[in-house]
């Protein structure tokens, strides 16, 4: 009877400590995994984040791409017009030397030489009445006036082209990228309109802003930045009080 007890109390005693180690099991079972799941939450948040973060990354690389373009085009286009000013001007300035080069004196000596023999018929026939004498220096004179007529005639005209070709190389475009407010968009468009110097934007009137800015798509742009001013001293060639006053110029802060 007392060992059948004991048995029976020691299989309570094993019951009550099994229930109580597998009730501590279980709650670190369960904690285990409620860990699994928010580690698995948060690794799909990361890979989420990760998965913005590369796009993200990529339209950057694009944007990026797409500017340089940009820029390898702007400073492309405008040497490409300063090309196509300068050809102008060379084939301006290459006929002027062609027709300058065959003005010589040469056309002279003809003349001087038709008034020789003129000159030196009337001494052959001495003996001949004055009337004569007269009559035959008359036309000797008109055919010598004719001549020098003929020779500033044919020199004048060749000259005249010497004159016009001068100026062509003459006029240099300043570097309106100084003033600021002016990149090498702005340079662009300006330069199309035909504005290429300092003394051209100082010397704008109201009607001529108005016109500026309703092709660069402005609103009062040009008297915010001062570009009238800007332009005056630089067109003065007053450095000093350009660089006081706008001290910002030709700095990455510019445009």
């Amino acid at each position: 009877m007392g060992t059948f007890f004991y048995v029976v109390l020691a299989f309570l005693v094993g019951v009550l400590v099994g229930w109580f180690l597998w009730g501590r099991l279980r709650g670190e079972l369960d904690s285990l995994r409620g860990d699994v799941d928010r580690t698995r939450s948060e690794r799909d948040r990361l890979r989420a984040d990760s998965d913005r973060l590369t796009g993200e990354l990529d339209a950057c690389g694009k944007t990026r791409a797409d500017l340089e373009r940009r820029l390898r085009d702007a400073q492309a286009t405008p040497a490409a017009g300063a090309a196509t000013k300068a050809a102008p001007s060379a084939l301006m300035s290459t006929p002027a030397t062609a027709k300058s080069a065959p003005v010589k004196p040469a056309p002279a000596k003809p003349a001087a030489a038709k008034a020789a023999p003129a000159k030196a018929a009337p001494a052959k026939s001495a003996a001949r009445p004055a009337a004569s004498k007269s009559a035959t220096a008359k036309p000797a004179a008109s055919k010598s006036a004719t001549a020098t007529a003929a020779a500033k005639s044919s020199a004048a005209p060749k000259a005249a082209p010497a004159k016009k070709a001068a100026p062509a190389g003459a006029t240099k475009p300043d570097n309106l990228r100084r003033l600021i407010g002016i990149g090498p968009v702005n340079e662009k468009l300006l330069k199309a309109q035909g504005i290429t110097s300092f003394a051209q934007i100082a010397g704008w009137t109201a009607a001529d802003i108005k016109r500026i800015e309703d092709v660069m798509n402005f609103d009062g742009r040009i008297a915010r930045e001062r570009w009238i001013e800007q332009a005056k001293l630089l067109a003065a060639g007053n450095e000093k009080e350009f660089a006081k006053q706008f001290p910002t110029a030709g700095t990455a802060s510019n445009t």
